[in-house]
C-alpha cells in the first residue's frame, strides 16, 4: 500500500506516456520490467516474468505492462494483483466506475495514491499491525470476523508524502 509494483498503460496514450514515466521512474532509481507491450514502446527495459507480475517487490522496481482497454486491465489485476490495494488514473468516469466495482481488493483508489490504505487515513486509528492480504481477521471467526470492508476512495490527483 506503499508503493506501487506494476504501472499499466492504456494503448492509446502508452507511446507518449510511457517514454516519459520511464525517464522519470528512472531518475529516481526504479527498474523497469515490462512485458513485451512495455518494451516495444521502451526496448530497454528488462524483461519480466509471471512471477515477478505477481511479486511485491519491496524495492525500486516495477512491472509495466500495456493494456487495450479496462477489461484488460481488470483482468491483469485479477490474475497478478494483492487483493489489497489497486488504483486508477483517469478522466474516463465510466473506467473509473467499473474499476471501483469489478476489482477485487481491500482498497481500491481512483485518482489518488495507494499510499492513502493505512488505518489512520481510513478513520480506524492508529495501525498495530498490518495485513497484506484481504482477509484482516485472525483465530476464532464468527459472522463478523468473515465479512469484509471494501474501502472505495475517489481523489483528484491527491498523494501522501
Amino acid at each position: 500500500c506503499n508503493s506501487a509494483e506494476t504501472l499499466l498503460v492504456h494503448a492509446d496514450i502508452a507511446a507518449e506516456f510511457l517514454p516519459k514515466a520511464a525517464e522519470a521512474l528512472r531518475g529516481e532509481g526504479v527498474t523497469l520490467f515490462g512485458t513485451a507491450s512495455a518494451r516495444a514502446i521502451v526496448p530497454d527495459m528488462e524483461v519480466v516474468t509471471d512471477e515477478q507480475l505477481a511479486s511485491e517487490y519491496l524495492d525500486l522496481r516495477m512491472s509495466v505492462h500495456v493494456v487495450e482497454n479496462i477489461d484488460e486491465a481488470i483482468d491483469h489485476i485479477d490474475r497478478f494483483g494483492s487483493l489489497h490495494t489497486e488504483a486508477i488514473v483517469t478522466e474516463d468516469r465510466a473506467a473509473a466506475r467499473k474499476f471501483q466495482t469489478e476489482v477485487d481488493a481491500a482498497a481500491v483508489m481512483v485518482n489518488a495514491s495507494t499510499r492513502f490504505t493505512d488505518g489512520g487515513e481510513l478513520g480506524l486509528g492508529a495501525e498495530v499491525g498490518i495485513s497484506t492480504q484481504k482477509l484482516h481477521a485472525r483465530g476464532p471467526m464468527g459472522l463478523t470476523e468473515l465479512t469484509t470492508t471494501k474501502w472505495i476512495v475517489q481523489g483528484e490527483g491527491q498523494t501522501r508524502g
